[in-house]
């Protein structure tokens, strides 16, 4: 499965490619909340009605990535809910509705009896940070939820949709469970803090949980009244992100941080319909992330300082992305945007993609080697937007030897028109 930091961002360069498709809104009669345009941000509506229109006529194609999906989401249909409860550690207001984790980076100080205070060691991924908190059983909800809804929305069986609103419920909802709309204790270091602003970037989740949620449609799993309640909860956690000293320390940070929150809270005010408040973060973002983040070279500097830079890299562009999507639903075009001295998405991207090859040696000595195919993607994304033979080439040759069941081909399915 791609990780949910890739396939959130495959399609934003759809949504006027399908409106163009004969037969997208060729719809199965059996499903009734399939007829509408799936509320989705990230995600591409029109892909995703075009995807479903294709597997309906028997395109084979496809039908290697939805045999896999399938088998995920009855794997996914065995799995306990989790929920911030399962954690034995607590954090330090000792509630364990209390989102608590620990910063992955740091490490006990071998110089000191106790270890602490902790010290950082950039790109080393201390595996007790993964143990007994709730960032690792936050991703497996949303991919777990991710794979429900879409296939879900692809096959109309309602037991994907009875087990992700169950996950919901579970997580966000039932207040034997539930999860407090705040991350205040993400990412402690022991010895420094309780909890700090960086954190933050483990709740982007909530963006793909959220449009999980919307392809279930007028499901009867998800009811109104959970409907309700969960927009009541992120309309709490959305007040917290943009108002509280945590959440205004991440809105501050300059590299990947910064823009994954603009991500969030951008995409939480879609789900709430306040596309004002989104504008506003997504036009600010044209200069305070794009502009500033990237080179007029198309490097990303503040990426590429650090140990993991490849993956860094590719992380931040992948946030990007997700930010020109967003913009696309409040009228702001991030893809078409060059500032003066020549910095843009397409810049960021040319940059990169010459390494979705593996074979094309990286320049710096990483820790860990990078997935590189998440750029595909990316690239797809982009030859919507642009005509470049050179990065089409690029795409046409790893986009053909990704494998045949990769989900990302049921999200990419509809196909280019170049801009002039």
């Amino acid at each position: 499965m791609l990780s949910p930091a890739t396939f959130r961002y495959l399609i934003s360069g759809s949504l006027l490619v399908c409106s163009l498709i004969a037969g997208t809104k060729s719809v199965s009669p059996s499903a009734p909340n399939h007829r509408a345009a799936p509320r989705v941000y990230l995600w591409d509506a029109a892909s995703l009605l075009e995807t479903r229109a294709a597997l309906a006529r028997g395109e084979t194609s496809l039908q290697p990535a939805l045999t896999k999906l399938r088998a995920e989401a009855e794997r996914a249909l065995k799995l306990r809910p989790p929920s911030v409860m399962d954690k034995s550690l607590r954090p330090a207001s000792g509630d364990q509705h209390d989102y608590f984790s620990f910063g992955p980076y740091w490490w006990p100080d071998p110089t000191k009896a106790n270890g602490l205070p902790y010290i950082r060691r950039d790109g080393d991924v201390n595996p007790t940070s993964r143990k007994n908190t709730d960032d690792t059983a936050f991703g497996h909800l949303s991919e777990a939820m991710q794979t429900l809804g879409l296939a879900y929305w692809f096959t109309t069986d309602e037991r994907y949709a009875q087990k992700a609103a169950e996950m919901a419920r579970v997580w966000f909802l039932i207040p034997a469970t539930r999860m407090n709309p705040n991350l205040q204790h993400a990412q402690a270091i022991p010895g420094i803090n309780d909890g700090r602003g960086i954190g933050i970037i483990e709740s982007r989740h909530l963006t793909t949980i959220q449009d999980a949620l919307a392809l279930l449609g007028d499901s009867p799993a998800w009811t109104t009244a959970d409907r309700a309640a969960m927009t009541a909860w992120i309309a709490e956690f959305y007040t917290w992100l943009t108002t509280s000293p945590h959440g205004l320390d991440e809105q501050g940070e300059l590299n990947n941080h910064g823009t994954w929150y603009d991500m969030q809270a951008a995409h939480l005010a879609l789900v709430l319909n306040r596309p004002a408040e989104a504008k506003k973060i997504l036009a600010t973002g044209l200069t305070r992330r794009l502009a500033y983040q990237i080179s007029p070279t198309g490097a990303q500097p503040l990426e590429l300082a650090r140990t993991n830079s490849l993956n860094y890299s590719c992380f931040n562009l992948e946030a990007l992305f997700s930010c020109a999507q967003l913009a696309r639903h409040v009228g702001i075009d991030w893809h078409h945007y060059t500032s003066p001295d020549g910095r843009s998405l397409r810049a960021a991207l040319t940059y990169l993609a010459p390494y979705v090859d593996p074979a094309k040696v990286w320049p710096k000595q990483d820790l860990l080697a990078a997935d590189r195919s998440r750029l595909v993607p990316l690239l797809h994304v982009y030859l919507q937007q642009h005509t470049d033979p050179q990065l089409r080439e690029l795409y046409t040759k790893f986009s053909a030897t990704s494998p045949a069941n990769a989900r990302w081909r049921l999200l990419a399915h509809a196909p280019f028109i170049f801009s002039p």
